[in-house]
């Protein structure tokens, strides 16, 4: 693709990548929410307003689009959403039987290769265009090199939580299991990679918008709508059975907390790199002295306006790692599918640098902090080595 720019799609996908590493910092704000109702709240400015909301000021005809774009891919890309957030809330399971460290690592590790090759394999151009050609097998080195250095920092990740204390570890890891662990890992990995599915199912859409006069810049932006209507479904009726189940739907409404028992740990806000952060991650990470408790337990006033807001601050920010990611496609040329990649880098290093800056690596042994510096180091050196195959490619375009 002639006017594409490879470097400026990595900084694009590295300021999407600071979007998802970034998006929980407002949800510290909220106080006294369950789970469920502060998720759900953020989710309905990421799924649903800032989608349909920056699609139409940004691009042309946005509902004629939509209503030309073929049945089938408006079905399969609604679909794959909506297996996306599968992949999204059962990954806290990941957390259950391998930990933290161990979990993200192999659930991700398993999401940047299946949504980055599939994709390209799905339309027989993996030999053609990937293995055949020097810019195709860079990207395929930048690839592995990303899944080294979420190795990198999976193993920095276990350290750290072996330098914890047997409390810390009961509490995170208590019903560790390898064998379930990894199933589990590989089944949330490969549904979180459907969100790339998604988006590909979609092109036709882009195609469209393209054709309606819309910049090539945006030219992704209505396929979020669809996509992430997917996600939003699949979250949206997970939340309600939990409001149902814990009877918390109150809590939308009301300014006060019911006095209740406490049915479930403490809640608190984790810093992960998956995108959709399940409700079983939040009750397993170790609660840290001076958070604010979200939890089920009665306490005076709600402050209903500053949860809404920082629910919505969050699910923007969320949104906007979307939002630079189909900026960033843009610019990678033919070998756009490389995209996922470079997110699933961005996100891990972006939320392991507010880990650092928030003091969680405070204490850690040397030799966690160097593997940690390692993992990041390849994170980023991944993403270079991607946009310099992309950069290949559209030399040799140019020609």
């Amino acid at each position: 693709m002639i006017g594409a720019n490879p470097f400026l799609g990595v900084v694009f996908h590295w300021l999407g990548g600071l979007a998802s590493g970034s998006f929980y910092v407002p949800y510290r704000g909220v106080k006294k929410w369950a789970w469920e109702v502060y998720w759900l709240v953020g989710g309905f400015f990421s799924w649903i307003i800032a989608p349909w909301v920056m699609a139409s000021v940004q691009t042309r005809d946005l509902l004629a689009v939509l209503q030309a774009a073929p049945a089938g891919s408006l079905i399969k890309a609604y679909i794959f959403g909506a297996l996306w957030g599968i992949g999204g809330l059962t990954f806290g399971l990941t957390m259950r039987y391998l930990g933290m460290s161990l979990g993200m690592g192999v659930a991700l590790g398993y999401c940047a290769v299946i949504g980055t090759l599939v994709p390209p394999i799905f339309h027989g151009e993996f030999g053609s265009k990937v293995l055949g050609t020097t810019s195709g097998v860079v990207i395929l080195i930048g690839i592995v090199v990303c899944v080294l250095g979420i190795a990198v920092a999976g193993l920095a990740g276990m350290s750290k939580e072996r330098e914890m204390t047997e409390e810390q570890k009961k509490a995170s890891i208590k019903e560790f299991n390898f064998g379930k662990g990894i199933l589990v890992a590989t089944f949330s990995g490969i549904f979180s990679a459907c969100f790339a599915f998604g988006l590909d199912a979609a092109e036709p859409i882009a195609r469209l918008s393209a054709e309606h006069g819309t910049s090539p810049l945006w030219v992704g932006l209505p396929k979020l709508c669809v996509v992430l209507l997917g996600g939003f479904t699949t979250n949206f009726i997970w939340c309600l059975i939990l409001n149902v189940r814990n009877k918390t739907g109150y809590q939308y409404f009301s300014a006060r907390l019911r006095r209740e028992p406490l049915k479930r740990g403490d809640e608190t806000i984790v810093e992960t790199a998956f995108d959709a952060p399940s409700e079983e991650v939040v009750e397993r990470i170790p609660r840290r002295p001076g958070l604010p408790r979200t939890d089920l337990a009665p306490g005076g006033r709600v402050p209903m306006l500053g949860n809404y807001l920082f629910s919505a601050l969050a699910g923007l920010t969320w949104y906007m790692q979307f939002f630079f990611y189909t900026m960033g496609e843009t610019q990678m040329g033919q070998y756009k599918f490389s995209s996922w990649t470079i997110h699933m880098a961005s996100i891990i290093l972006f939320s392991s640098l507010w880990g650092i800056a928030l003091k969680e690596w405070k204490g850690a042994s040397g030799l966690t902090k160097t593997l940690l510096a390692v993992g990041l180091g390849t994170l980023v050196y991944s993403t270079l080595i991607i946009g310099y195959g992309n950069y290949l490619a559209t030399i040799i375009a140019g020609k």
